[in-house]
């Protein structure tokens, strides 16, 4: 079984059918546009839960300005707590070794086989696909809900998972783009721009009176 750190986030019983919405991510801060994917995502594809999962040991991306996985959860856990249907869950972060998809999506079959899943990525995120670990099972598990990017071509991302012989095993949501990323919040915070405008409420105040990401 696994579960968030705090009680109110505790996924205790995926054993359920309906459509399930994956969203992982660094969420190193999350941010507003992460919140309009869910919506978007939850709307588009009549999901009936979405479990967001902050990496634990992210591989593949750049651990500057980490705050630490612990740090990440709660950031989590302030940025979607009001979203009806949403849950934060610690699985990656309390397994040990690098965070792969594909193990967090085998974890989650195991408990719910009766659940359909669906992946949901960034555009730039989907793009890359083909070089993410064991592609081929991740698409056995689940479709992959992709939320556009800028810069990144539908086109692109399509070409992808046709090589892959899964075309069918993609879905695109159709949101405006959101001009927002991490790694930019955090750019701002080390120049010392506001970013609270970016953030949703509870995790700029976080952000501010812990002095994450160096902000004092």
């Amino acid at each position: 079984m696994w579960s968030a750190v705090t009680a109110r986030y505790v996924t205790d019983d995926l054993g359920i059918a309906g459509q399930l919405g994956v969203f992982g991510s660094s969420f190193n801060p999350p941010h507003l546009a992460h919140v309009a994917v869910i919506d978007a995502a939850r709307d588009q594809l009549g999901l009936d839960r979405v479990i967001v999962v902050p990496t634990g040991d992210a591989y593949h991306k750049d651990s500057a300005g980490e705050p630490g996985a612990a740090v990440r959860l709660r950031l989590a856990e302030a940025a979607f707590a009001a979203l009806d249907g949403v849950e934060v869950s610690s699985i990656e972060i309390n397994r040990d070794g690098p965070s792969y998809t594909c193990d967090t999506l085998e974890e989650i079959v195991d408990l719910s086989p009766d659940t359909e899943i669906h992946l949901i990525v960034g555009a730039d995120a989907a793009k890359n696909f083909a070089g993410w670990h064991r592609p081929q099972r991740i698409l056995e598990l689940g479709k992959v809900a992709v939320a556009p990017r800028s810069g990144i071509a539908r086109e692109d991302v399509e070409s992808v998972f046709a090589g892959l012989g899964a075309g069918e095993r993609v879905e695109f949501l159709e949101m405006p783009e959101v001009a927002i990323s991490s790694s930019q919040i955090r750019q701002q915070i080390a120049g010392g721009e506001p970013v609270g405008h970016l953030l949703p409420a509870k995790v700029a105040q976080m952000i501010e009176n812990e002095d994450r990401y160096g902000t004092d």
